[in-house]
């Protein structure tokens, strides 16, 4: 028996599914002349002869889709038999159907839980990704290029053998948790807060050496309950630089290669984010020499910045990252370089600034902003040594008073 809830949902589902009144009638067969006695009669009985067939070709489909729809928005209750049962050999979900099964599914879970792993909260929605990397992410061409073709062909995979680490690196304030958290925003309806997703900042959550142990079981426990509840899952690790190799040792068997599973069995994703100042001299420096020599911006590739970031990451005295078997044993897929902003860059940040408060804004108004940032090398004076770091909070000296 249908609960209210569920017979409010079945009732717009099946109101999405009939046709148009317009629609309703003669069944394809020629319509007699409009003002004649016959039209009354015959029309009327082809007209109500139509709709009963129709109401009747309605209901089956509506229970069909019920059926899907209910599956997938509370799976716990759905038997494969049941679900086989909706779709019929030969049977095909339209697509203005599948559309509305779309949308009626989203809408009822942002009132309810659909599911115990909150997999139907995942939406990956890669379009949105790409968007938002081209117009939200400044002066950063090389990472707009390799997060997108890196995470959406991970997650298009069928049988992944490995979870994939990416690992960002750049100066402070150049976009390293900001394309973090759009990567999570596009990929969970719930972004950052989604069960599905955890973040760990190594001075917050990791911060006294003598409780490594304690610290390493937290971890890997948090890691195991959240890929038990989800099939997809992000590890989001800020200040990787800081570290400790016990922890480093400790995510070493969640990023090995694994025995490929069963094709029929469900293939877990996994995706760890590494957010670490280390190498961002290195990084700028490559790419003042480049500057220097003529190149334009968007002509650096990762070719000028490969090899010298990887070996700085590795000769790093400061931090045990590098030297950690994450690095040695190649288990990070790829070490993404976040170049340093310019003051074009900080002033398209100063903008976007104003307007996701909705406040108006001059073209000096942006300058002014820009301004206020320290430029280094100190000849030249080039790059925002904070990148786009605290620009919003720079607003209120620009603002006219009252």
């Amino acid at each position: 028996m249908l609960g209210g809830t569920q017979r409010v949902l079945w009732l717009l589902l099946l109101s999405l599914l009939l046709p148009p009144p317009s629609a309703w009638g003669h069944g394809g067969q020629a319509r007699p002349r409009e003002g004649t006695e016959e039209a009354g009669s015959v029309g009327d009985f082809l007209a109500f002869q139509g709709l009963r067939e129709r109401l009747r070709a309605a209901g089956a489909l509506s229970r069909r889709y019920w059926a899907l729809f209910s599956c997938r928005v509370w799976p716990e209750g759905c038997g494969e038999d049941e679900e086989a049962s909706a779709r019929p050999p030969g049977w095909n979900l339209a697509l203005l159907g599948q559309q509305y099964l779309d949308i009626l599914s989203t809408w009822s879970c942002s009132f309810w839980d659909c599911c115990d792993r909150g997999d139907c909260r995942i939406i990956n929605n890669f379009t949105g990704l790409e968007a938002d990397l081209r117009v939200r992410l400044h002066g950063q061409h090389l990472a707009q290029e390799l997060v997108l073709t890196a995470v959406r062909g991970y997650l298009e995979m069928p049988q992944p053998d490995k979870a994939l680490a990416l690992s960002f690196h750049g100066w402070s304030g150049t976009g390293k948790n900001f394309v973090a958290r759009m990567l999570a925003e596009n990929l969970y309806q719930d972004g950052l807060t989604s069960d599905c997703v955890k973040v760990f900042i190594s001075t917050l959550h990791f911060p006294h050496p003598k409780n490594v142990d304690l610290y390493e079981e937290e971890l890997t426990d948090q890691i195991r309950k959240t890929q038990e509840h989800c099939r997809q899952t992000l590890f989001i690790l800020d200040e990787a630089e800081k570290l400790h190799p016990g922890l480093l040792e400790a995510l070493r068997p969640h990023l090995e290669r694994r025995a490929p599973n069963n094709h029929r069995a469900e293939s877990k994703r996994t995706i760890f984010l590494f957010l670490s100042n280390l190498g961002g001299n290195i990084i700028n420096e490559v790419v003042l020499n480049l500057l220097k020599a003529g190149q334009s911006r968007e002509e650096i590739r990762m070719e000028h910045l490969e090899s010298r970031l990887q070996a700085e990451i590795v000769a790093s005295t400061d931090s045990g990252f590098g030297h950690s078997r994450l690095v040695k044993e190649n288990l990070i897929d790829l070490f993404i370089p976040f170049l340093p902003l310019e003051f074009c860059h900080v002033r398209l940040c100063a903008r976007d600034a104003f307007l996701s408060q909705d406040l108006l804004y001059t073209e000096e108004a942006l300058n002014e902003i820009a301004r206020m940032m320290v430029y280094v090398p100190k000849e030249e004076q080039l790059f925002s040594s904070q990148g786009c770091k605290s620009i919003s909070q720079r607003i209120s000296y620009v603002l006219p008073e009252g």
